[in-house]
């Protein structure tokens, strides 16, 4: 795993994975890339957990000490398969799997595409297979040569961390963060990237009058100056005093709690965890027509789809709940039936299986 604090779902499912496996974290030694808070959190589950510094992928001497080591941690460890848990760690999965002489296997967490050079790398180099995390993300992995046995597991979530009866009414929860009691309110929950949408969603609250819109998440270090883009968009479109931006938050379940109708805009979105929160909470959910959401949600029944990028589509797909309470309570309610078949333990036990079928056809 390349880094050891949470960003993203990414690190969020690697601690579900360790957690929740068939026997326990025992049956994992995780490998970060560099140290962090995750180290000390996943020896609590149970795992070994190492750290080997690898340095810059600029840094060749670097990463070939890394692999040497990774693999000599596996070999002493009588390691069966390595891992690669995002495109990132096949660079050193891959290699290091040839020399400690196992099978390797990679997690394609992302859509990608022929034309990056790190998607190109990572599936050039061994593995016995690649798991997807989408049919959207495995139809662009195949694209990609070498071509290497596919399987799809799809994300999970603590269906009862994300139980709505377990937190305080939205009401109580809007009171509670300091929210305006009064008027629909719309949400966005997110790292603030380009490509996750949160301009789009700035651009349809202009088209819905009487609504106010927060938008929940920290800035990226790739896009530093996002939040301050969006912040002029508000104020360019006289957004001021409607749409709120809240930051990075420790506890994204009251926020959703609080909110009306959610939200999640990405494009080229590989799967989305934020959906699978937003459905267990059963709350209206308006998410893209495209990737990931469009796999698991129901057009009209359990979701509002809309295209990336169409702020008037967008409007209209909010619109559609606000000024339909009776649907926004069924699609909610079908959301979070939904949500049931995106249980972790099943998570778990899928990228368990995933792992062990791909190595047996390596073997």
């Amino acid at each position: 795993m390349p880094v050891a604090e949470q960003r993203g779902g990414s690190e969020v499912m690697l601690r579900q994975l360790v957690e929740h496996t068939p026997g326990g974290g025992a049956h994992w030694l995780v490998i970060f890339l560099r140290d962090g808070p995750m180290v000390s959190e996943l020896r609590g589950l149970g795992a070994a957990v190492d750290v080997v510094e690898a340095g810059r992928l600029r840094e060749p001497h670097r990463h070939v000490a890394a692999l040497a080591r990774i693999a000599g941690l596996a070999h002493r460890r009588r390691a069966d398969i390595i891992v690669g848990w995002m495109v990132k760690s096949q660079l050193y999965a891959g290699p290091a799997a040839v020399l400690a002489g196992i099978p390797a296997v990679w997690y394609q967490l992302g859509v990608p595409s022929p034309c990056a050079w790190l998607d190109r790398a990572a599936t050039a180099l061994p593995a016995a297979g690649i798991i997807a995390v989408s049919e959207s993300a495995a139809r662009a992995q195949g694209r990609i040569a070498p071509h290497r046995p596919l399987r799809v597991v799809y994300p999970g979530i603590e269906l009862d961390r994300f139980d709505p009866a377990q937190l305080p009414s939205p009401r109580e929860t809007r009171a509670g963060l300091g929210l305006p009691l009064d008027g629909p309110l719309v949400g966005i929950v997110g790292r603030l990237q380009h490509w996750k949408g949160m301009h789009v969603l700035v651009a349809a609250m202009a088209r819905i009058p009487g609504a106010r819109c927060v938008i929940v998440g920290g800035a990226h270090d790739l896009e530093p100056d996002y939040p301050a883009q969006l912040e002029r968009q508000i104020l360019a479109l006289g957004l001021t005093g409607r749409v709120t931006l809240a930051g990075l938050q420790s506890d994204v379940r009251l926020w959703m709690q609080a909110m009306d109708v959610v939200v999640h805009a990405s494009d080229r979105e590989p799967f989305g965890i934020v959906v699978l929160e937003a459905m267990a909470l059963g709350k209206p959910l308006v998410a893209g027509s495209a990737g990931g959401p469009r796999e698991i949600l129901s057009d009209g029944v359990d979701a509002v789809l809309a295209p990336f990028g169409n702020a008037d589509a967008l409007a209209r797909a909010i619109r559609r709940y606000l000024d339909d309470p009776d649907f926004a309570r069924a699609a909610g309610a079908a959301a979070r039936v939904r949500a049931a078949d995106f249980g972790v333990e099943r998570f778990a036990h899928n990228v368990a299986t995933a792992v062990s079928e791909l190595a047996s056809v390596r073997r």
